[in-house]
C-alpha cells in the first residue's frame, strides 16, 4: 500500500482556512501585519467565535471581554493568536471515526505541543514552530484510524502492551503514521522543517542534517509518555535520552533542573474540546 492510497481512502483531505496557511508560511516573518491577520480571521465566523471564546477564557481574560478579533490580536500578540487559530482549525478539520476517542487524542497532541515549546526554550529554538509541529505530529494516526480502522485498532492494542508502533505499521502498510502526518503537513504547505520534524519524530537519528526539529518532538513525546505513565521526576531524569537532547542543542542540565515545571504546563486549549 502506498501513502497516497491512504489519502485517497480518506476521501478528500480536510482543508484549512487561507489565514492558517498564511500564519504557517509566516513563521520566519517578523513583520506580519497584525491588522491584516485580524481582518482575515474575522472573515471566518466559526474561527472568529472560537478564538474570541478562548481569548476571553480565564487563562487570557481581563476585567473587560474582547469582542473583536482586532482586540484579541493586540492583547494576545501574533504568536498566541497563531496558536489559537491553528489549534481551532486543526480540531475542526477532522471528524472522529467510530470508536475513536477524539478528545483524548487532541488533549495528547496539545500536551506534546506544549512540552515541545517548553523544551525549545532550553534550546534557543523556534518555540512556536515546535509547538505547531507537536500539534500535527499525531494527525497521521487519526488518518489511519479513519481509513484503516480495524488494523489501526489492533495495532493500538498491541502498542498498549509494549509493541513498537513504528515497526508494526511499516509491516502492515508499508508506511507509518509519522509518514502520514508528514504527508498531511506537506499537503497543507507547512515549512519543510516541520514536515521533516514530523516524519522523523520517532527516529530523529535518521533525519541526517535536519534532525534538530525531529529531536525536539521526540523529546516532547518522551516527556508526554513519562507523564502518562506517572513517572517520578527522578525516573524521568534517569531515563532521559541525553544524546537526542545533545542533537537538539539543549541546555540539558538547566532543563532537567527545572523538570518539575512539566506537570503544570497548559496550552489553554481545552475549551476547543468542550
Amino acid at each position: 500500500m502506498q501513502l497516497e492510497d491512504l489519502f485517497s481512502r480518506a476521501n478528500e483531505l480536510p482543508s484549512i482556512p487561507e489565514v492558517v496557511q498564511e500564519l504557517i508560511a509566516g513563521f520566519d516573518d517578523n513583520s506580519l501585519d497584525a491588522d491584516d491577520i485580524g481582518r482575515k480571521i474575522a472573515m471566518d465566523q466559526v474561527l472568529t467565535a472560537k478564538v474570541l471564546r478562548l481569548a476571553n477564557s480565564a487563562r487570557y481574560g481581563s476585567s473587560r471581554d474582547i469582542s473583536q478579533i482586532s482586540e484579541a490580536v493586540v492583547r494576545l500578540g501574533i504568536n498566541q493568536i497563531r496558536t489559537l487559530v491553528l489549534a481551532s482549525s486543526f480540531t475542526a478539520a477532522f471528524k472522529a471515526p467510530a470508536g475513536f476517542d477524539i478528545k483524548s487524542f487532541w488533549q495528547d497532541s496539545f500536551r506534546i505541543a506544549e512540552l515541545g515549546r517548553w523544551i525549545a526554550g532550553f534550546a534557543g529554538d523556534e518555540a512556536e514552530t515546535v509547538f505547531t509541529c507537536g500539534m500535527v505530529s499525531n494527525i497521521g494516526r487519526l488518518l489511519v484510524h479513519m481509513s484503516l480502522s480495524e488494523k489501526a485498532q489492533e495495532i493500538d492494542r498491541v502498542v498498549e502492551k509494549g509493541g513498537n508502533r513504528h515497526e508494526m505499521e511499516r509491516i502492515a502498510w508499508g508506511f507509518t503514521s509519522d509518514d502520514a502526518s508528514a504527508g498531511v503537513a506537506a499537503k497543507w504547505k507547512f515549512p519543510e522543517r516541520i514536515v521533516t520534524g514530523v516524519k522523523y519524530q520517532s527516529c530523529p537519528w535518521d533525519a541526517g542534517t535536519e534532525k534538530r526539529m525531529a529531536s525536539l518532538i521526540y523529546l516532547a513525546r518522551f516527556l508526554n509518555d513519562s507523564l502518562n505513565r506517572e513517572l517520578a521526576d527522578e525516573e524521568i531524569i534517569a531515563t532521559f535520552p541525553n544524546q537526542t537532547a545533545a542533537d537538539a542543542g539543549l541546555d540539558l542540565s538547566r532543563m532537567l533542573d527545572n523538570i518539575a515545571e512539566i506537570h503544570g504546563l497548559d496550552a489553554g486549549l481545552g475549551g476547543l474540546l468542550e
